[in-house]
């Protein structure tokens, strides 16, 4: 995977960090960018301003100490707005403005912004254009493959982006119908890479190293925009990065580890939203953190029951300690008790 071009950035690689509403929040950025991804974006930021008073539209658009470049997704149906928006969002500190047409959420679609708009080219067109012109740093898209699979728009859209002045494009191999259920395709993405000459970002169930490396070559994209895979476990771009550099696959991060990043991203999170909303945040990332691990479920029973900072981590620091004391050691190696 080669050096990706955005406007007058080039990424240290192509492994985006795609942007969640409610999870891809500054200590969780940070974080994804130290563990190896080339870009990471913001949370969708509202392009209605008569909202950014409210502390999590405030919160959100925090962005010093971010890495840069700093890229920050709005979300609207107006033009104007979304053009005025972009406009506020770099003056306070933005380096590229991401639009959202690809949220398929109701709340999002019911206000015609996100994959809604997906419907109306012509509206599409405008708003691209309008934002486009209002700010002087480079605008990307996100966009799904379509409204449904009656009607699978997203090469059409990625020739408005082009022709638009977007400067790359990232496309989730479902339409919005979809939702997040089935397998993502990636045959349209394909399609919408051979047409256009933008970088181009292939989003939708790259779980894997390995898994990585069949969607860049199904798509022949650019580079590969993460979601949901890197919740509780944002060491896989390190991972996929490793793979796609070297075709060997990096061992799985052990306890000690894990244990040291979860410990920084509370620590992280506390420092971010306080403790009382930083107590509430976190227990969604533990479980992700987790998941995976014996005696998962019942931890996060009583985990979510503690209401302070301390508390959280000291019983954190007791769950991974009962996982090494069922460790035991076995004719020099370690093996499961």
């Amino acid at each position: 995977m080669s050096a990706v071009r955005i406007g007058p950035y080039t990424l240290s690689n192509g492994l985006v960090l795609a942007p969640m509403a409610g999870v891809t929040d500054q200590p969780f950025r940070q974080l994804c960018r130290r563990l190896g991804a080339g870009l990471v974006v913001s949370e969708m930021v509202t392009a209605d301003m008569s909202l950014w008073n409210s502390r999590k539209s405030r919160l959100r658009r925090i962005h010093d100490g971010d890495p840069e470049p700093r890229s920050v997704q709005i979300a609207g149906g107006d033009a104007q707005m979304l053009a005025a928006a972009a406009k506020a969002n770099v003056e306070a500190g933005a380096q590229i403005i991401d639009i959202n047409m690809g949220c398929p959420a109701k709340k999002v679609c019911n206000k015609a912004a996100g994959s809604a708009l997906l419907r109306d080219e012509k509206l599409v067109a405008e708003i691209l254009q309008a934002v486009v012109a209002a700010v002087d740093v480079p605008v990307t898209l996100k966009i799904r493959t379509g409204w449904d699979r009656e009607n699978r728009n997203g090469l059409a859209v990625a020739r408005i982006a082009e022709g638009s002045g977007i400067s790359a494009l990232a496309v989730h191999g479902r339409t919005r119908a979809d939702l997040y259920t089935g397998e993502a395709e990636y045959d349209t993405i394909a399609a919408i890479k051979q047409a256009v000459s933008i970088p181009v970002f292939a989003n939708g169930d790259v779980t894997s190293p390995g898994k990585a490396l069949q969607v860049l070559r199904h798509t022949g994209a650019d580079g590969l925009l993460i979601g949901r895979a890197a919740q509780g476990r944002p060491w896989i771009f390190r991972e996929i990065e490793h793979y796609l550099r070297t075709g060997e696959l990096l061992p799985a991060p052990g306890l000690e580890e894990v244990e040291r990043i979860l410990l920084e991203h509370l620590a992280a999170l506390h420092a971010f939203y306080g403790d009382v909303m930083g107590v509430r945040i976190a227990r969604k990332h533990v479980g992700w953190y987790l998941a995976t691990l014996p005696g998962a479920r019942e931890f996060r029973g009583s985990f979510n029951c503690l209401e302070d900072t301390a508390a959280q981590c000291a019983k954190v620091r007791e769950f991974f300690r009962e996982r090494y004391e069922s460790l035991v050691t076995k004719d020099g190696e370690e093996v499961a008790a």
